[in-house]
């Protein structure tokens, strides 16, 4: 009796309340009504798409997005513990490439948190200045994204809102061109609101520098020589003050992170918690464990991958002025020269694992004993070493490369000296036509970003992919299928979700 007395009672309330009195704000649920209240929040929103570039799965700076804008270059090779690392770098992958996948995914991640940030932000109660200065910088990072998705699977949909009805869920391939249109848009009118410079705490954010440093860099992917010139060229001049560092290694330890070279780089740390493969949450740590990934066994390492031996032979090509090794090989590679030292240990403690004759130094935290204790001490793997996303070297050598192709050489010399000359070798004859700069801009092109994801990009768009595979001793260049190659499928998970998906006309 006394429960359905209750039961009545609680029947009598409900019938008297209304309907707003019942629709309450749980206060353990965050949604667009209540989180986007002020500046701490836009912040975050950001600080959480920045995050993006650094995942572990999917991150095109993270540990497998290394590996993928690596792994199929002529000078790089990783062997076949994991196999879909292994699959991509032989050319033996399949659209349901795990590594592709995650890369396509955590891509489309980033551009809708960006696109949120710029739909949500007059809820901040921010001032003009500001919520202009946040919009441009969410604007870069979908310009970012839209730029790794192009170069690696070439159409793909292009989303610049934040999907409410279901109609609006699934949209179909935009074609190449459509989506550099939209880099091009991103990043230009990213550089029109960005500052110049942050505060020290703020260090790692996108500037106007690194806006048109990607923008020109698009560009040059699409071939728009005198815009791309045009572009870069305002990165040598005030009120940029980019320079080439006097040490070259100085680029890849952790010591020197944002430094005069860099125009944007992944920002990592050993702090946060004790697990760099934790996903977001509490647990994850802020630093990266790609060191360790490319270590050898003998300092807690994984050995995943290798340089080849074109790489290594490269490197010896020209001596410098002092009849020496090109510098840039010793802060790039390890292998047996009188008084190699490796963190802590002569050459011959290491057993070399493939046919090649040399291990990656390059982002290595060789000054330590090992990759096992991170930077901190805390046992996590985890590196502070942050990834450089865009050097001015490499600005040098693009517009070298837009000069160069529009013949104008004269112009261009400077540029690729400059490279030239921090890795001291010899100047070049300041008559160099067309067709003798280019070569050697692809020469120094492979050997300054050897292990920064260039490489594979690089030939493609030189036309050079089957010709430099086949001249290679990269394990795995006989299944190298020029035009399939090119670009990875569309991954099958987004084929069997999207129902106006299609797959790229060579995966089919």
């Amino acid at each position: 009796m006394k429960k359905i007395l209750i039961t009545v009672a609680a029947t009598l309330v409900l019938a008297s309340c209304s309907r707003d009195t019942l629709e309450l704000t749980n206060p353990n649920k965050i949604t667009t009504d209540t989180y986007w209240k002020n500046e701490a929040d836009v912040k975050s929103a950001l600080a959480a798409t920045y995050g993006l570039f650094k995942n572990v799965d999917g991150g095109y700076w993270g540990v497998r997005g290394v590996e993928l804008s690596n792994g199929r270059g002529d000078d790089f090779f990783i062997r076949n513990d994991v196999s879909y690392l292994y699959q991509l770098a032989t050319f033996t992958n399949t659209p349901d490439n795990a590594a592709a996948t995650n890369v396509f995914n955590t891509s489309y991640r980033a551009i809708f948190r960006a696109n949120q940030i710029m739909e949500n932000i007059d809820k901040a109660g921010l001032s003009d200045d500001k919520k202009k200065a946040y919009i441009a910088e969410a604007k870069f990072l979908r310009g970012l994204n839209y730029f790794i998705l192009v170069v690696n699977f070439g159409d793909v949909p292009i989303r610049t809102t934040v999907p409410v009805e279901k109609e609006e869920y699934f949209v179909a391939k935009s074609p190449e061109a459509d989506v550099w249109a939209q880099v091009v848009k991103d990043f230009t009118e990213a550089a029109a609101d960005l500052p110049l410079v942050y505060a020290a705490a703020d260090r790692g954010r996108a500037t106007k520098g690194a806006a048109l440093g990607f923008l020109g860099k698009a560009y040059v992917y699409m071939k728009d020589w005198n815009n791309a010139a045009t572009t870069l060229k305002q990165l040598t001049t005030t009120p940029f003050n980019y320079h080439l560092t006097t040490d070259y290694g100085d680029n890849f330890i952790a010591a020197q992170d944002n430094n005069a070279e860099s125009l944007f780089e992944i920002q990592v740390s050993d702090v946060g918690g004790t697990n760099p493969w934790a996903g977001e949450n509490a647990n994850e740590a802020l630093g990266v464990t790609t060191a360790q990934e490319f270590a050898p066994s003998e300092v807690a390492g994984w050995f995943e991958v290798s340089p080849t031996d074109k790489l290594f032979n490269e490197f010896q090509v020209e001596k410098t002025v002092a009849n020496e090794l090109d510098p840039r090989m010793y802060a790039t590679l390890f292998w047996d020269y009188p008084g190699a030292v490796f963190y802590k240990k002569p050459f011959s403690a290491f057993t070399l694992q493939f046919s090649y004759k040399s291990m990656y130094k390059k982002y290595q935290n060789y000054l330590q004993d090992n990759e096992l204790s991170g930077s901190s001490g805390a046992a996590n793997y985890a590196s502070s070493i942050n990834e450089r996303a865009l050097r001015y070297a490499d600005v040098e050598l693009l517009l070298a490369e837009a000069l160069a192709m529009q013949s104008k050489t004269g112009e261009a010399y400077p540029f690729l000296q400059d490279v030239r000359s921090r890795a001291k070798l010899a100047a070049l004859n300041t008559a160099l036509g067309k067709d003798a700069m280019m070569a050697e801009i692809r020469h120094q092109r492979l050997l300054e970003f050897a292990r920064e994801g260039q490489r594979f990009y690089d030939l493609k768009r030189w036309g050079l992919l089957q010709q430099e595979m086949t001249a290679s001793d990269k394990v795995g260049r006989q299944y190298f299928i020029a035009g399939k190659h090119d670009y990875f499928p569309i991954p099958q998970a987004e084929i069997n979700a999207n129902p106006l998906m299609v797959q790229n006309d060579k995966w089919k």
